[in-house]
């Protein structure tokens, strides 16, 4: 098709959609930050956040890994052999459970699930520490985590057993 139509005018050029054009690269407002302003705060953010990281990790492994008092928790007749007590330690908020183990050790986790916080409890018919939320298991003998998303043990309660009265002393969240 000529560029003339049939009254002898020149056609209008079409214009383009804004989504057609290139970049304006003569943009008035380029000028604000250049590239090597930009590159120089991405370097400094990230600089930044990795300093961060490494004080938030210094100040984990320096913090105490252990909380509680010593606190009684049941008789050890009360709770039969593969059975389960449920109590608060180390405080009132926080839930925990105490197993009577089938080789006649107790051991005591915490019932707060290390993937999101989910309430654990005990199987009976499993033999295992569930986490209904996400199907996470763990292991009745050790806390290990074995199935599921949860990829940290329970944190343990440390035991001690006098009178036949079961005392729970700290929770070691090592």
């Amino acid at each position: 098709m000529s560029s003339t139509e049939n009254d002898g005018r020149r056609s209008q050029p079409r214009k383009r959609p804004l989504w057609e054009t290139q970049f304006p690269y003569t943009w008035d407002a380029d000028d604000l930050i250049s590239r090597r302003q930009m590159l120089r705060f991405a370097v400094l953010a990230s600089g930044a956040l990795f300093a961060a990281t490494g004080v938030l990790a210094g100040i984990g492994y320096v913090r105490e890994r252990s909380r509680g008092t010593r606190q009684p928790i049941v008789n050890a007749t009360d709770v039969p052999v593969g059975g389960v007590h449920y109590f608060n330690y180390p405080d009132e908020d926080s839930q925990a459970l105490l197993l009577h183990l089938s080789d006649g050790r107790f051991v005591a986790y915490s019932g707060k699930c290390t993937h999101l916080s989910c309430a654990v409890y005990w199987d009976q018919p499993e033999k295992r520490l569930r986490c209904p939320c996400h199907n996470g298991e763990f292991a009745p003998e050790t806390g290990d985590a074995i199935a599921g998303p949860p990829n940290r043990p329970l944190p343990k309660i440390v035991l001690d057993q006098q009178g036949g009265m079961i005392y729970a002393v700290k929770e070691d969240l090592s």
